[in-house]
């Protein structure tokens, strides 16, 4: 039997949340929700399915057995609270909370109802880390890049939330160790928000990551580079590939070796929602649960502490 889901919030990523509910074989979309009624009902009558202004009119009147939550991120403990205090598991979109100790509230209550709480981490659906997550790798340096031309869209969060929190839940995921030292930097160019943000993450185990983040760029990137003692692996989110370099010896001295695996492509919001309807459905711990979400927000927020209270933000603001 399907899994009756809904969703909350259908603005420009809620949107393909709920189209996609419609593709998967495991789950019935029974209902969409926003506070712009307008929208709930476009997106519903799109999709064939009920539209409210609510989530409790929602639940009152579909009973879905799980959601996905895509508000702003300042709705996010409340929304997402209110579905798990209903017993209805929930899916919420990155980053998990705002605050730390909100997170931790969540991940109480889904433990003690037994209830899947899973965080919209997409890029661990990537298929380019999929494929990396699943072959012996051992960085000691990692450079990661996401950068994107400004969109007035995102305005209540800088890019540390919106952006890095991706890199910095994927770098924590490839380095088993704990976290010794941070450093960042952040400048204001469009917004009242951070728009460029630089972070240095120090492992205990001595490995080193470099995060930077803008929404300043002429053109999209969004790459990420592993260095590992004996070769590099450079993976392209977008185009979702990855080239691993290596130096060998032969008879003529030293050679670059390049190779591009071959793996399936799929739709990583696809990946990840049919990944939270099988949780659901088999009552299993999802790829990134809250626990990973709590995580990554953390590091985020040491990052904007840095940024805004250790004089680390300057302000360079253009005309848009």
């Amino acid at each position: 039997m399907a899994e009756k889901i809904g969703v909350i919030g259908v603005g420009h990523l809620g949107q393909h949340h709920a189209r996609i509910y419609t593709e998967l074989l495991d789950a019935q979309l029974v209902g969409v929700a926003d506070s712009d009624f307008d929208r709930a009902k476009f997106i519903g009558d799109h999709l064939g399915v009920p539209a409210y202004g609510s989530l409790e009119e929602l639940i009152r009147r579909k009973k879905p057995d799980a959601i996905s939550v895509v508000v702003p991120t300042s709705q996010h403990y409340e929304i997402a609270k209110a579905a798990l205090n209903a017993g209805i598991h929930v899916l919420v979109e990155k980053p998990v909370t705002i605050k730390p100790e909100e997170a931790g509230e969540l991940l109480e209550i889904a433990d003690r109802k037994n209830l899947v709480l899973q965080v919209g981490h997409i890029e661990r659906f990537n298929s380019a880390i999929r494929y990396i997550s699943g072959i012996s790798c051992k960085p000691v340096y990692l450079d990661s890049r996401r950068t994107a031309p400004f969109s007035p869209r995102i305005n209540d969060v800088g890019v540390v939330l919106d952006l890095m929190i991706h890199d910095i839940d994927i770098v924590m995921s490839l380095v088993d160790s704990k976290i010794s030292r941070i450093a960042a930097t952040g400048a204001c160019v469009f917004t009242d928000h951070e728009d460029i943000a630089d972070a240095q993450i120090t492992f205990e185990n001595g490995v080193v990551a470099h995060i930077l983040v803008s929404r300043c760029a002429e053109k999209k990137c969004r790459q990420l580079e592993i260095v590992e003692r004996e070769r590099q692996i450079t993976i392209n989110y977008e185009l979702q590939t990855v080239q691993i370099s290596r130096c060998v010896n032969n008879a003529e001295g030293q050679v670059e070796i390049r190779e591009t695996p071959v793996f399936p492509k799929s739709e990583p919001l696809k990946l990840e929602l049919a990944d939270f309807v099988r949780c659901v459905k088999e009552k299993r711990p999802p790829v990134v649960g809250g626990k990973d979400g709590k995580r990554a927000l953390e590091v985020a927020v040491e990052v904007l502490r840095q940024i805004n209270n250790g004089n680390n933000l300057s302000s360079v603001r253009k005309a848009c």
